[in-house]
Formats: C-alpha cells, sequence, structure tokens
C-alpha cells in the first residue's frame, strides 16, 4: 500500500529556508511523477515542483513563482521526496503536500492535481514579512 509522509514544514522569516521531506512508502515503479504542490488559505492547489522518471530519464519541472529558489530531489536510499526552499517569501505560505502517480507517458511540466493518485496528509509552511 503507498504511502507519502511529510515533515519539514514551519515558520520562517522572508528570505529564510525550509526543507521539506517526504517519506514514500510502498510505491514501486520505473515510470512516474512526484511532485509537491501547495494550497494556500482560499486558492487553489497548484502544481510547485516535479520529478518526472520515465525509464532512465529523470526530468524537473518547476512552477514559476518558485524557479531559482526552490529544488526537488529524491533520496533513493532513504525512499524519501524532498523540496530545498530557500529565499521564502510571504506568498509561499500555505499547506504543502507531496504526491505521487505511477506515469504514462510523460509527467506534466505544469503538473495537474487531479492526475496524482498518492497524497501526504501536508505540513504548513508560514513565511512572516
Amino acid at each position: 500500500q503507498e504511502q507519502l509522509v511529510e515533515s519539514g514544514g514551519g515558520s520562517v522569516q522572508a528570505g529564510g529556508s525550509l526543507r521539506l521531506s517526504c517519506v514514500v512508502s510502498g510505491f514501486r515503479a520505473s515510470r512516474y511523477c512526484m511532485g509537491w504542490f501547495r494550497q494556500a488559505s482560499g486558492k487553489e492547489r497548484e502544481g510547485v515542483a516535479v520529478v518526472s522518471v520515465l525509464g532512465s530519464s529523470t526530468k524537473y519541472y518547476y512552477a514559476d513563482s518558485v524557479k531559482g529558489r526552490f529544488t526537488i530531489s529524491e533520496d533513493d536510499a532513504n525512499n524519501t521526496l524532498n523540496l530545498q526552499m530557500t529565499g521564502l517569501k510571504p506568498d509561499d505560505t500555505a499547506m504543502y503536500f507531496c504526491a505521487a502517480a505511477y506515469a504514462g507517458t510523460r509527467c506534466r511540466e505544469r503538473p495537474l492535481s487531479y492526475e496524482y493518485t498518492f497524497w501526504g496528509q501536508g505540513t504548513q509552511v508560514t513565511v512572516s514579512a
């Protein structure tokens, strides 16, 4: 049974950094999409970063709003998906979720939440001015 558990959220001042982690269990595939989404109060859930693994090809995609500040990575040894966030802004305040899906032919650069099957419970990130 696939399970995703996030950690690492918290409160920081603008300009600070946080590292989110998502421990993934029960998920085995050579073609998959994994990503981080966020949902701010009163707003729709949006994709932040995606790692696309299609066999031997790995690609990374980022929302324009976080490019150059956030980095998504996989720690295969620990079955963990990470999101390193630097230069945080108040607009980054949201509940952050990790998500995974078995891939068909591709992973969208701008991920759609309904295409992801497995979700974590979320971790809150709050950035104060």
